[in-house]
């Protein structure tokens, strides 16, 4: 998260040969580039195909596509942390077990 004192600067991204000025803090340009690197690659993707024709066509294609890898993410995310959690529990229940049996062992 960027601090919010931070000046913002201009800095010029291109997307399929296109140059576009954004305002963006200094914290957060690597981010953007990369962002603008990849909307790219996908809206050159789309366009090389040749199946969808016009920019608002392709800018909309690379959305959508872009935004179903996040979908995709977050879910396989959060599946892992549910999974990540169950293992966690079972252990915890195996230690509290293995404490059990050693205050029973040490009460005998």
């Amino acid at each position: 998260m960027s601090n919010s004192l931070e000046a913002a600067s201009t800095v010029v991204v291109k997307i399929l040969d296109r140059e576009y000025q954004i305002s963006c803090p200094p914290s957060e340009q690597d981010a953007l580039f990369k962002s603008a690197r990849h909307l790219d690659e996908n809206m050159r993707k789309i366009k090389t195909r040749g199946t969808i024709h016009g920019l608002e066509k392709i800018s909309v294609m690379a959305a959508l596509n872009i935004t179903h890898e996040l979908l995709q993410k977050n879910r396989q995310i959060n599946e892992s942390r549910q999974s990540t959690a169950q293992q966690i529990k079972f252990l915890e229940d195996k230690v509290e077990r293995a404490l059990q049996n050693f205050r029973q062992i040490e009460l005998q």
